[in-house]
């Protein structure tokens, strides 16, 4: 049983994010195509702008932040009933951190580009 977890493991952290680069990648060609065929119609198709270096990085912050802070939560309430839980709710502090980090780096680009 202990050696199917460590297979299954394994291939999640493989896995998953292999899933989510294919997944990324035919969304955009999928999206490309869409937008081919319209043109060669002769509909005019508006580009989508791209998120600034500043809103990318608050977009990053706040769902890292989130997220961290939703884990931190539910381990803490595990932890009311199973104190090795909190050893899992202090790996919340990772995304917490990059989210901040994201949010200061926000931050540093929006004055840059005001003292420009």
């Amino acid at each position: 049983m202990g050696e199917m977890t460590g297979l299954v493991a394994v291939v999640m952290l493989f896995g998953i994010p292999m899933a989510g680069m294919y997944t990324y990648y035919r969304v955009r060609k999928l999206r490309s195509e869409e937008r081919q065929a319209a043109i060669q119609r002769g509909v005019s198709v508006p580009m989508e702008p791209e998120l600034s270096q500043v809103a990318s990085s608050r977009r990053s912050g706040i769902l890292l932040s989130a997220g961290a802070l939703g884990y931190m939560v539910v381990f803490a309430m595990i932890a009311r009933v199973e104190p090795d839980a909190r050893t899992a709710m202090a790996f919340g502090a990772i995304p917490l951190a990059l989210g901040l980090g994201f949010f200061l780096d926000s931050a540093l680009v929006r004055r840059d580009v005001r003292s420009q």
